[in-house]
């Protein structure tokens, strides 16, 4: 390995010029390349298409709809809806929407759609017609008379009409591909159009639109995500002020952040070279990669400095700078780039989008801020002035890491340990009420304040129905809904099903069935049966069209669509547990009860997908970390050092979750990922210095002093400038982005304080010979 280094060494530092036009070309290649990178928010990239839910999602997707849609209720502020103008706009938003690229114009439905339709029972039989007939004019009084009726025979309030008549709904499927380009639905483009087309155009003093579905709640989510620019600003900012406030020199504050921001650039000219675009959860992984690349950055100036200030000419210093930090940070940069890509056992796109983003990014750093760095440095020109103050600092902080190093003493060293043994403890416990899943109604992505939730919350409440819903998908033999005992079967299922806490109200074939069949009896209730007797009861069935989304083209396949009060974890866990029970009473060789279809159905598929995927990305997690440090180190004690305070941290991290009702999502299973990946960067450069002096025989403290006086003031300077630079998401207008920029900064300060505090005691109890109460 020394060979190795000498020959890199003398390789980079002898082609110097060389490598900085490498460095130049490559960054203006890429710079280029990222000029064309685009947000890209794909249905599909959200759902575990693996798992055995969305494989029934797929496989009736095209029968029975996606759970892609949108919900547009069109609102009277002030009165009911049977007037001119509110039925005069609700048509202008139906063929508005009907006419948006991306819409199936098939599935459209409102009060105006042809399939929205009435039957009532008069003395010839049965009676009914579209809802808004072809004649109708809302100018008419006598008209909007009939509507209304027709309404309540439609049995449409709670559904298409508010509970409370002031609202009317428009729904709609999207498709995967947009018909007028033939490529994938751009979702972020029609979630504009939803505001420009739909809301902006139609919305004024008298009438509101509100619009919920997944394409518009990611189309928020990206808008909020353009706040990330001012966050990025501002952490570039607050970094060049601790960087100057670290180095004393605005040329050392320079170097580090512009070699930071040409991995940032490298990052993403590449993913546009790979065809990755970036979606609004990944737009936050350049901030990391920046800060990341600051923090190792600053190691490297440190390290330099003290070089010259013994005496080291700067670019001797640059070299022996080089040679010190390129195994640790090496190793470091590796486990991070290690770390990230763990989450690639998690088969979620947009999470494997982001472990390839994110590990991208780390694998840059280690050419920029290892390579790039020490070359550009070895041009500074370094004064007397400038070696005057890093002395004064330098003195000034040995007398600082005098006082720490008393964490290394037995009596001090079982102390912490003692502590940080109850917090694990306490932690732990906590941990364990982890949640999997959304702890909050409405978009969990959003705050409750935004315009998206407030939309989500107004229907909720003035509808019977709401995008929160899941399908059963119920298989059997062509034509079983003729048969008694498939028809019962699913009738006392659905039945159970409503009587579950989360459970709002449900639909299926046979409870329409019932409906229809008390028709054919002057609409006596006590005929709200399904019939034993096959003929009747194919009448009664023959009545519901496959548009209704109740069954298929050979009637194999009839849905139980469950209207949930929220998409809550325990919501849905719930009624999936309560599947999963009722549904072994009813199957049988031909009859099966699968799992599951809508949006819900998702969410569930999901929260499953993440919890399945917890255990085994920590086990890959830890398990990288501590085989790179086996062979870093090649000490199992130096590797317990550097991985206990990481894993403590981590459960403390659990715990801080369940306190602040963060659940388990897809967005927030990474951040424990990303600071364990983080983290150990402060354990591998301490424990570096410690580890070759421990071997030569020297005392832990004196062992740790020396190490803290070489690398602790970069690793104290890092934890608190990660930490704040992601503190200010706290003001994110995206609340996951507010529940991250928490839980990063909550591991990036502990874990320093990890490794300046929890490590030294730990070394204490490892190499007891070496260590002695002074």
């Amino acid at each position: 390995m020394t060979r190795f280094i000498d020959f890199f060494e003398v390789l980079i530092f002898r082609h110097r010029a060389w490598v900085l036009t490498l460095f130049a070309v490559l960054t203006g290649l890429l710079l280029w390349q990222a000029t064309a990178l685009r947000l890209d928010a794909g249905f599909t990239k959200n759902i575990p298409l693996k798992h055995e839910y969305m494989q029934t999602y797929m496989k009736h997707r095209e029968s029975f709809g996606g759970a892609n849609n949108i919900l547009v209720s069109v609102c009277n502020r002030e009165g009911d809806i049977f007037n001119q103008r509110f039925f005069e706009r609700l048509k202008a938003v139906h063929d508005q929407l009907f006419f948006i690229p991306g819409v199936d114009r098939s599935q459209v439905k409102s009060l105006y759609s042809p399939s929205t339709r009435f039957t009532e029972v008069v003395e010839e039989g049965f009676s009914g017609g579209p809802v808004i007939p072809a004649d109708f004019s809302p100018k008419s009084e006598r008209g909007l008379q009939q509507v209304s009726e027709n309404i309540s025979k439609a049995g449409i309030v709670g559904r298409m009409v508010s509970d409370d008549f002031s609202c009317s709904m428009v729904t709609a499927q999207l498709m995967e591909i947009n018909p007028d380009t033939g490529e994938p639905l751009d979702t972020l483009a029609f979630a504009e159009q939803l505001e420009t087309k739909v809301r902006d155009q139609f919305e004024d003093e008298q009438i509101s639109i509100h619009i919920i579905g997944f394409s518009k709640m990611v189309g928020d989510v990206a808008d909020g995500a353009k706040d990330v620019l001012l966050f990025f600003a501002v952490a570039i900012l607050i970094t060049a002020l601790m960087v100057y406030f670290f180095s004393k020199s605005m040329l050392l504050t320079l170097l580090p952040l512009a070699c930071s921001l040409i991995a940032v650039i490298w990052q993403l000219g590449l993913l546009t070279v790979l065809g990755f675009g970036i979606d609004p959860m990944s737009i936050l992984v350049p901030f990391l990669v920046f800060a990341i690349g600051v923090s190792h950055g600053v190691q490297m100036i440190n390290s330099v400095g003290k070089r010259v200030i013994s005496g080291m000419t700067v670019k001797e210093g640059a070299q022996r700078a080089f040679r010190t930090l390129l195994i640790p940070g090496g190793v470091a940069l590796l486990s991070d780039t290690v770390g990230f890509m763990t989450l690639l056992v998690i088969e979620i796109g947009i999470i494997r989008e982001l472990a390839i983003t994110a590990s991208m990014g780390v694998a840059v750093i280690i050419l920029t801020n290892l390579i790039l760095l020490p070359v550009l440095m070895s041009y500074v020109k370094l004064g007397d002035k400038y070696k005057a103050r890093f002395k004064d600092k330098e003195q000034r902080s040995d007398r600082f890491w005098d006082g720490i190093a008393h964490c290394s003493r037995p009596k001090v060293a079982y102390g912490i340990l003692t502590v940080t043994a109850i917090l694990f403890a306490l932690g732990f416990y906590q941990s364990q009420q982890m949640k999997i899943g959304d702890l909050h109604a409405g978009a969990p992505a959003l705050h409750a304040d935004s315009r998206y939730n407030q939309d989500t919350f107004l229907i909720t409440d003035k509808y019977a129905i709401s995008v929160d819903y899941m399908s059963v998908i119920v298989e059997s033999t062509p034509s079983a809904c003729t048969s008694h005992s498939v028809m019962n079967a699913i009738d006392d299922f659905q039945w159970k099903m409503e009587n579950v806490e989360g459970v709002q109200s449900a639909v299926s074939l046979a409870s329409v069935a019932k409906l229809i069949n008390a028709g054919y009896n002057e609409g006596n209730p006590k005929w709200r049966v399904l019939p034993r007797n096959q003929q009747t009861l194919v009448q009664a069935i023959a009545r519901v069209d496959t548009s209704s989304g109740l069954l298929n083209g050979d009637c194999s396949v009839m849905p139980v669509i469950l209207f949930m009060e929220d998409h809550k974890a325990e919501t849905i866990s719930r009624a999936v547990e309560a599947v999963k029970e009722y549904r072994q009473q009813y199957e049988t060789e031909e009859l099966q009860f699968k799992l599951a279809s809508g949006p819900v159905g998702v969410m569930a598929a999901t929260n499953e997908a993440v919890s399945a995927a917890q255990m085994p990305m920590m086990a890959y997690v830890f398990g990288a970390v501590i085989i790179l440090c086996l062979l870093s180190f090649r000490s199992l004690r130096a590797t317990l050092a550097v991985v206990v305070p990481l894993y403590v941290v981590s459960v403390l991290a659990q715990a801080l979750m369940t306190l602040l009702e963060i659940g388990l999502t897809v967005s927030t299973l990474p951040v424990i990922a990303l600071g364990v990946g983080i983290g150990v960067d402060y354990g591998i450069y301490i424990l570096s210095t410690m580890s070759d002096k421990l071997k030569d025989g020297m005392q832990v403290r004196q062992a740790y002093f020396e190490a803290l006086k070489e690398r602790g003031s970069a690793v104290l300077f890092t934890g608190i400038t990660l930490a704040i630079g992601v503190s200010t998401w706290v003001f994110s207008s995206l609340k996951f982005q507010m529940d991250m920029g928490i839980l990063l900064t909550f591991m990036f300060l502990v874990n320093m304080l990890g490794a300046i505090l929890v490590l030294p005691a730990l070394s204490a109890l490892f190499w007891r010979k070496q260590s002695k109460d002074t």
